[in-house]
């Protein structure tokens, strides 16, 4: 099935799309010059296409930039069948759109999970990909970094206020954030939580933790070599200087891998940059302007 049409926002329109599976799936279309690859942001494991909010605002018009929900995240369906939440099955929900919007090429921006999938795309479609600029996320995921997100994945708290979410998620992250205030912690609690009957939750199914009960928290999968993939095209990986999922000696083994990568960190920032940090923001501009966008 097509795209359906879109509902206006001031910068960008929400779309829907149709998958082989029948769930709808959601994304935001930022206007851009065509003739050029549109850059595609794929989210982390628990957010949303809201997370990219800033970074496509920087670029477009200049870019189209398209932000994906993962079925089963923000305004994307949920799935009946939870074994579906997995990276292989996201992979073909961002092909399937690609497709439907008659696509050749994007150049893909993947945050943590995201980045696992364009590293699976890589994999299964690497022709789609004009370049790849991975946020914190490599081959090899630490196992430190795991075991924090399995400490809080897929448990359905609910807070009275905004500010109580807000402390949550700053419990959760906040040692890693050397230059967090609470206003920031409040902006990202409104971009990973929604409000539902006077409660804030999380905005996304609890059913996205079942597969590691079953598979295990991390692909078993060697990803080095769908990683040479993506450095046979333009690359640029970000990292935060304190992450706990992708290290200091992961990031080495990558240039090693990929000499031509480009590699940024971005100090007193754990796991995940969020891309409108000024390291963050020079090494996109300068990864863009190389490719001629």
């Amino acid at each position: 099935m097509n795209a359906e049409g879109p509902v206006s926002s001031a910068s960008y329109e929400d779309r829907y799309y149709v998958v082989r599976d029948g769930l709808k799936l959601h994304y935001r279309d930022y206007p851009g010059a065509g003739g050029r690859p549109p850059l595609l942001c794929l989210h982390g494991l628990t957010r949303n296409s809201r997370d990219f909010a800033e970074l496509a605002e920087r670029y477009s018009p200049r870019l189209r930039v398209l932000a994906l929900d993962f079925r089963g995240r923000g305004e994307s369906q949920y799935d009946p069948l939870p074994v579906r939440y997995n990276p292989l099955t996201y992979a073909g929900d961002v092909i399937e759109l690609l497709d439907q919007l008659g696509i050749p090429q994007a150049v893909f921006v993947g945050t943590s999970l995201g980045g696992l999938v364009t590293m699976t795309i890589a994999a299964v479609a690497p022709q789609r990909i004009a370049a790849t600029i991975l946020n914190d996320v490599g081959p090899d995921l630490d196992a430190s970094g795991i075991g924090r997100i399995l400490t809080y994945v897929g448990k359905d708290r609910r807070f009275s206020s905004w500010d109580e979410a807000a402390d949550a998620i700053a419990a959760n992250y906040g040692a890693a954030f050397d230059r967090y205030t609470h206003d920031d912690w409040l902006k990202m609690a409104k971009r990973n939580c929604r409000e539902v009957d006077g409660e804030i939750c999380f905005d996304y199914d609890m059913a996205i933790a079942e597969p590691f009960k079953t598979a295990g928290p991390t692909p078993n999968v060697d990803l080095w070599p769908f990683f040479a993939v993506l450095g046979q095209k333009p690359l640029l990986v970000i990292r935060g200087a304190k992450s706990d999922l992708l290290t200091a000696a992961t990031a080495e083994k990558m240039r090693a891998v990929v000499p031509d990568v480009k590699l940024a960190v971005v100090p007193g920032v754990g796991h995940a940059p969020e891309l409108g940090e000024p390291e963050a923001v020079a090494a996109i501009d300068a990864f863009l302007d190389s490719l001629g966008a």
